[in-house]
Order: C-alpha cells, then sequence, then structure tokens
C-alpha cells in the first residue's frame, strides 16, 4: 500500500508545470537515520534549542496538563522529545506516536518503552497529514495531550496547516490540548546553514528520497545529475528545500517519462518559520486557543500549549 501511494504521489508531483515531491516521503530508513544525524549537526539548531524549552518548562507543562493525559504525538522522530515530556507528566496514561513510516515508528516507540517501562505504548501507522481514527485507540478517562513537535507544522502551506489543527483538535476529543513546536522568523544567515549543512548530510537526505524511488519504485534517477540546494524564500517566510538537476536528462518512473531541463528544480521540502502573531492567529482559525508560549533566549524557537 506504501509503494503505490509513494508511485502516486511522485507521478503526481513530477507531472505538474513545476516538479514536487511530498517531503513526507524523505523519511524511510536511510532518511530517518539521516534526519537524527542532522539534528546533531552544529548548524541545525531546532532540536537542541525546543529540547532545552522542554525541559525548562516541563514542569509548568505537568502542572497544566494535570495526572492521567493520553498522549498522542504526530510524527515521534527519534522518540527523545517524547521521552523528556513523558518524564514530566504526571502519570500518562498512554503514548501513541503516529507515523507513516514504519522503521521510524517503531524505534521511537521501543526507546519510549526502553525508558518508561510501564508505560502503555500504541504505535499507529497512519498519515497523519491525513485524516484518521484515534477515538478507538485513546486510554484513560483525562482529556488528550497532542504533542507535535520539531516545527513539523512548517512543512505544511498555511491553509493545510489550519486544517491539519482542525482535524487533530476533533480527533484528540473534548477538553484537548496541544503541545505545538514551532519555529520562529529569523536571519537568512542562521537559517540557511541549518538546512545546508557543510558536512552534506542535509544534501544525502534530500538525494535519498531519489534513492527511495529507484530502490521502492523502481525508477532510474542518477543521484550523481542532482544537487541539493535551499533558499530563503522572503516573501512567503519559509526555507525551500530543491534538488536541482545539472543538465538535461530524462528519468524512468513507473512507465512515464520524465524530462529535465539544466537548472530544473524538483521541490522537496517547505519549512514556514513563524513570527508569534501569526501562529496565533493559525491557532485561532483552527479553533485552538494560546493557554502558553514558551521560547529561548536568543529567540530562535517556540513551544506553545494550545487548548480547545
Amino acid at each position: 500500500m506504501q509503494r503505490a501511494a509513494l508511485i502516486a504521489d511522485a507521478l503526481a508531483g513530477l507531472s505538474g508545470a513545476r516538479k514536487t515531491l511530498p517531503c513526507k516521503w524523505l523519511y524511510d530508513a536511510e532518511g530517518a537515520r539521516l534526519f537524527e544525524a542532522i539534528t546533531a549537526l552544529p548548524e541545525y539548531y531546532p532540536t537542541r534549542t525546543e529540547t532545552r524549552i522542554l525541559d525548562e518548562a516541563g514542569p509548568a507543562i505537568a502542572r497544566a496538563i494535570g495526572p492521567g493525559a493520553p498522549v498522542v504525538e504526530f510524527g515521534p522522530g527519534d522518540g527523545e522529545k517524547a521521552v523528556r515530556l513523558l518524564r514530566a507528566l504526571d502519570a500518562p496514561a498512554a503514548y501513541l506516536p503516529v507515523d507513516i513510516a514504519p522503521e521510524w515508528l517503531d524505534a521511537a516507540a521501543a526507546r519510549v518503552s526502553a525508558a518508561l517501562p510501564g508505560l502503555r505504548v500504541h504505535p499507529v501507522v497512519a498519515d497523519f497529514s491525513a485524516a484518521f481514527d484515534l477515538a478507538a485507540r485513546m486510554e484513560g478517562s483525562a482529556p488528550a495531550l497532542g504533542f507535535f513537535p520539531g516545527s513539523t507544522i512548517g512543512n505544511f502551506e498555511p491553509p493545510d496547516a489550519a486544517a491539519f489543527l482542525r482535524r487533530i483538535r476533533a480527533g484528540l476529543g473534548a477538553g484537548a490540548r496541544l503541545l505545538l513546536g514551532a519555529d520562529l522568523v529569523k536571519d537568512p544567515a542562521v537559517l540557511v546553514p541549518a538546512y545546508d549543512d557543510a558536512a552534506g548530510v542535509t544534501a544525502a537526505f534530500n538525494l535519498n528520497l531519489l534513492a527511495r524511488l529507484n530502490n521502492e519504485a523502481g525508477a532510474d534517477f542518477d543521484l550523481g545529475a542532482f544537487r541539493h540546494r535551499a533558499v530563503w524564500n522572503a516573501a512567503a517566510e519559509r526555507i525551500e528545500m530543491h534538488l536541482v538537476s545539472l543538465a538535461a536528462q530524462s528519468v524512468r518512473l513507473a512507465g512515464r517519462v520524465f524530462r529535465f531541463a539544466p537548472g530544473e528544480t524538483i521541490h522537496t521540502e517547505n519549512s514556514h518559520k513563524y513570527r508569534p502573531e501569526r501562529l496565533r492567529a493559525l491557532a485561532a482559525e483552527a479553533g485552538w486557543t494560546v493557554a502558553a508560549m514558551w521560547t529561548d533566549p536568543e529567540d530562535l524557537f517556540s513551544v506553545w500549549l494550545l487548548e480547545i
């Protein structure tokens, strides 16, 4: 089923006037490994900054949430942030990580289970960017806490981000709260290197998407004929990741031929950065209100507690 969805998304994206590939397909097992390496790079400030905020705000978050909440994490990554949050909370009822990549999901669930052996952990394989059922998987009687760290909200276009926040508000149920990480607008001299590091790890991460299409969809991309590019789009206040064709070339995928001109790109990811007033407006549009917001001394990153 995943292979069919990958091929369908690739055919649709590469058929457009401007070629695109959905960023969710960046995260196969190798993509997950590379992204974990990215989070440790000196240029990549979001992970270490958000982790620091969560550690410092942990007691306040626990007081606001109260005891017995089931925690639903959308896109758990390596599970490390969940471990920190769950340790800070008062007797959480269960942990439900949700991700489209089973390899990453299993690793995150295993890490949380090892760190908190008495906690019930129920991985959910699902595309959280689309509608899926959560109600049947909930445990406990306390309102749920959604957890969406890493500024993954920035991967959505703003109307899609609002739609996502509305869906999870409905899915989490009455009285739910949401702990949301959002990267802040800042100097491009800080932003761009975070997505185009000197060691080339982000480039390998982006190019791995083409390797995945070769391996899983039978495509014949020449990875040496594409180059990673990260740019700051000031008008849209977002980082864009592209794969740039270095020459005129043709690529075959699922019986179709896609032609690339020199310099033509495949747009693989957006990472929108938020100003606080824009995030407040987005939350309100989706039916959430802001209960609290925390940031770091340099105003690099923000963590928001939203409530219904």
